[in-house]
């Protein structure tokens, strides 16, 4: 069976709609890392808790994640900006994305472990949010998501780990 436009298939447009937003995701997500970042000699100071990963993972890890994200947020898009549900969609996602990208200066630029772990304590109800907004719309972009779910919560217990430690 063919694939048309009318179905969701893949068309250039979608597919361009789908790398616009892969890298505008990736981008907004890495600027925060460019101003402050792990390579500091405070956080190079701090003890590190046990199930710190090794520190090339998170590049990896987020790259992967904001990969995911760029490609939920654009099926969640084309799906119809008209439509009220996916409006409400998108407007999660931003509202999420506001918190993902102020941890980055509060925990590193501030170094302040315990404002990082008030942040990341309000994103990971808002990934939720977001997910379930997503699932309205468009179930594989909620699935997308999961990982992230998943990695802000391990995310979330490194944080804490960091501030008992230090």
């Amino acid at each position: 069976m063919a694939v048309h436009e009318s179905d969701g298939g893949f068309t250039r447009d979608r597919v361009l709609t789908a790398v616009v937003a892969v890298v505008l995701v990736n981008v907004v997500g890495a600027l925060p890392a460019l101003l402050a970042g792990p390579d500091s000699a405070w956080f190079g100071s701090l003890a590190k808790p046990a199930l710190y990963p090794p520190p090339w993972a998170f590049g990896v890890v987020w790259t992967a994640l904001f990969t995911l994200l760029g490609i939920a947020v654009a099926l969640v898009y084309l799906a119809g900006a008209e439509r009220r549900e996916v409006r409400v969609a998108l407007a999660a996602f931003a509202g999420q994305m506001v918190l993902n990208v102020a941890w980055t200066p509060t925990f590193f630029a501030a170094q302040n472990l315990l404002a990082g772990l008030v942040v990341i304590t309000a994103l990971w109800p808002a990934v939720l949010v977001t997910v379930l907004a997503f699932n309205r719309v468009d179930r594989r972009a909620a699935l997308l998501l999961l990982p992230y779910l998943a990695w802000v919560t391990f995310a979330a217990v490194l944080n804490f780990q960091f501030w008992q430690l230090n």
